[in-house]
């Protein structure tokens, strides 16, 4: 079979080789997937620069999200049992850990439904309590995890500011749903978000960036407002200043969603259940804004890594 192995650590689109290997074997609770389509994620491109938390041995393949089918025909979506990543014609899992896919998505749509949709509903749901009626902010609103944050933010009744980069990106926004849109390379974030809220700010901040976005957060946060840390795409991990939270009174979230799996798995399942439904009457749709073959996936890992994409770049593998 055909795979992406990272070789050494590295810029993906430098490290990153297609070889001809065998199929993996699974071992106990495994099973093997032969592979669909396959979510680019900023954890792909930091696998292969050796920054992720996760540090495979060499060389391993890339690729934590895909959808896939068993052996039995079942189209089931879930993450890889790294080294044995997604990109390539065949991968492992673990048999307890796969969802069934929903029907109303196709494989490439299908397969961003995981880490983006779980994790915003997680974060907003499970630890920010969103309230219809209530101001939701999201930063990278036109990415892959803001664009999830915002389309759920929606399903739930809130109204949403979508923090982006660049005029490109602040169309994407608006077609997401965003009732405001906010460049942040031409806008005062603060100022804008004060004005668009008057003056009270927003009361839960979904911010998968981190570094300066976060002190826009902790600027922009309404009173008993909730700020949701997802991550640090920015490559900047903030310090809060605690004394600043607790003389404005909000609080600060962090989420680890793959901390569930091992936590409370059962919860996962019911999200799944939740996204499916919301899924199955249009309420979200994944934004798969390129699809490409298996022979471009080092690019597509490339492109993210460098902050040029929109939603989801999806591999598509087989049919």
């Amino acid at each position: 079979m055909q795979a992406w192995h990272v070789h050494e650590n590295g810029e993906p689109s430098e490290v990153m080789r297609l070889v001809d290997v065998a199929p993996p074997t699974p071992g106990e609770g495994q099973v093997l997937l032969k592979v669909r389509a396959v979510s680019i994620n900023f954890p792909d491109a930091l696998l292969a620069r050796g920054q992720y938390q996760i540090k495979p041995p060499l060389p391993f393949t890339p690729g934590v999200e895909l959808c896939g089918e068993t052996e039995d025909g079942r189209r089931v979506i879930g993450n890889p049992v790294l080294p044995h990543g997604a990109l390539a014609e065949y991968t492992l899992a673990d048999a307890a850990a796969l969802l069934p896919a929903p029907e109303s998505l196709d494989d490439a749509e299908a397969s961003a439904l995981l880490i983006g949709y779980q994790t915003g509903w997680f974060g907003l749901h499970r630890r920010a309590r969103l309230e219809a009626g209530e101001t939701l902010l999201v930063h990278a609103a036109a990415g892959g995890v803001g664009s999830a944050a915002v389309q759920l933010g929606k399903a739930a009744g809130a109204r949403v500011i979508g923090v982006v980069g660049g005029p490109d990106k602040a169309a994407v926004a608006r077609e997401l749903g965003c009732d405001v849109v906010i460049d942040r390379r031409a806008d005062d974030v603060v100022g804008a978000v004060k004005e668009a809220t008057g003056g009270r700010g927003a009361d839960v901040i979904y911010d998968p960036v981190g570094g300066e976005a976060y002190q826009q957060s902790a600027k922009a946060v309404a009173f008993e407002g909730r700020i949701v840390v997802v991550g640090f795409a920015s490559g900047s991990v903030p310090s809060p200043a605690l004394n600043h939270a607790l003389v404005k009174n909000y609080s600060i979230l962090g989420l680890h969603w793959g901390l569930y799996g091992t936590k409370n798995p059962k919860l996962i399942a019911h999200c799944h259940e939740q996204l499916t439904e919301l899924a199955d009457r249009g309420a979200i749709k994944p934004l798969v804004s390129e699809r490409v073959p298996l022979a471009d996936a080092a690019g597509a890992v490339q492109k993210l890594a460098d902050g040029a994409t929109t939603g989801r770049v999806v591999v598509e593998v087989s049919a």
